[in-house]
């Protein structure tokens, strides 16, 4: 890759790499004069293209008084530095949120348990066996806990829980719902992104709005934009912006910078809309929304009514051209086991969402696939399923 090896460094010893000791061996014990904490440089995850490095600016701040700083992050949701509590890490450390609560857990007092591999039974075992008491979820690991059987789940006590937080990707209204009847008021969801900015709802909240993702937390501020970038009221979709916590930049490339701001606000290019009381709905990814006959179509709203059907362990809902509606609605579905595909199958499929949805929502056809490609933090790498039938069209969504 080009990578000049004299300026590779490693602990032990690695052929081909300098001792670490010959950075530190002629450095005094003392401490500097002036100590800044620096500032982490995170990747976007990368699901609708390749993953952007989020630059921000340093922070001005002595590590030792790095304290109140991370603990802001778990105090939006009331977890408290010490206080007994147990972290249970149940995904790869790579993923951005992951990392920040992970770290953050341990730098605030809490005891952290890291899962070597996720399954929805391990999850459960160690909730009960180490009393933990908070974890960062996302919404397909919900549906694996829930496809366990009902004598399995309530054989752990998991009564030890205060917080079970989740967010990275849309969460169906039944997943949701059978997870609060399950865990109660533990379950709190936020929206946010790597770039910075966000909101944050609990259970009762979502109860009596749901499928919001909740109000900006204290700091933040979030605002609907059009194309023209006029500022919508309440209740008109559009383009969700954020509002800077700290500046950044996408590192080596100043033109996605600054396409993706209006003001000192930014968008990572979800569509939503918001109510009179600020509470925010998202609709889907902007990439991801389908134009058919010159309706707008929201792939999550489709998912999110079809994994409710007993065959259905997880789907992807895209548009493929059409060239009378311009797209039409492709639905990519993995089975739950016990279930084999057929054309029968997926006409069944289509005929029972078409009790709980308009006709003009209803895929056309229905693909099955073993596994659908997602990321190890749950996150579903549409393109990969969208991208090979745009192959050869004069546009790409």
């Amino acid at each position: 890759a080009g990578f000049d090896l004299e300026k590779a460094f490693c602990v032990g010893t690695i052929e081909g790499f300098r001792p670490y000791s010959e950075l530190t061996d002629t450095q005094p014990d003392t401490e500097p004069d002036r100590r800044t904490t620096g500032a982490a440089m995170h990747y976007t995850s990368g699901t609708t293209g390749r993953p952007k490095g989020v630059k921000r600016g340093l922070f001005e701040i002595d590590p030792s008084d790095m304290g109140e700083l991370l603990a802001y992050l778990p105090n939006l949701f009331g977890i408290t530095a010490h206080d007994d509590h147990v972290h249970l890490t149940v995904s790869p450390l790579y993923h951005t949120a992951v990392l920040m609560w992970t770290g953050n857990a341990l730098h605030i007092g809490h005891t952290v348990v890291l899962m070597d591999k996720w399954t929805p039974e391990e999850t459960l075992r160690l909730i009960q066996r180490y009393k933990v008491t908070y974890s960062h979820m996302v919404p397909t690991q919900f549906v694996r806990l829930l496809d366990l059987p009902e004598d399995v789940r309530d054989s752990y006590d998991v009564s030890s829980l205060r917080n079970m937080v989740h967010g990275a990707a849309p969460c169906p209204h039944e997943i949701k719902r059978k997870m609060i009847d399950w865990w109660g008021d533990t379950i709190q969801e936020y929206y946010a992104a790597t770039e910075g900015g966000g909101t944050v709802i609990t259970a009762s909240q979502w109860l009596e709005r749901p499928g919001s993702v909740g109000v900006a937390w204290p700091g933040s501020e979030v605002r609907i934009y059009d194309d023209q970038a006029n500022q919508l009221p309440p209740g008109q979709i559009g383009t969700v912006y954020m509002q800077l916590m700290v500046d950044f930049e996408y590192k080596g490339d100043t033109d996605k910078t600054k396409a993706n701001r209006i003001e000192n606000f930014f968008t990572v290019g979800d569509l939503g809309e918001m109510d009179e009381e600020g509470f925010l709905f998202l609709r889907d990814r902007k990439a991801d929304m389908i134009i058919s006959g010159g309706a707008n179509i929201y792939p999550a709203e489709i998912e999110g009514e079809l994994i409710n059907h007993p065959a259905v362990a997880d789907v992807a809902v895209f548009g493929i051209p059409n060239a009378d509606w311009g797209e039409e609605i492709k639905a990519v579905i993995e089975l739950h086991d016990g279930f084999e595909p057929s054309d029968e199958l997926a006409a069944e499929i289509i005929a029972w969402a078409g009790t709980r949805m308009g006709k003009f929502k209803l895929p056309r056809t229905i693909d099955f696939a073993e596994a659908l490609p997602r990321e190890a933090n749950g996150k579903l790498i549409k393109r990969k399923l969208r991208d090979p039938y745009w192959e050869g069209e004069d546009r790409s969504i």
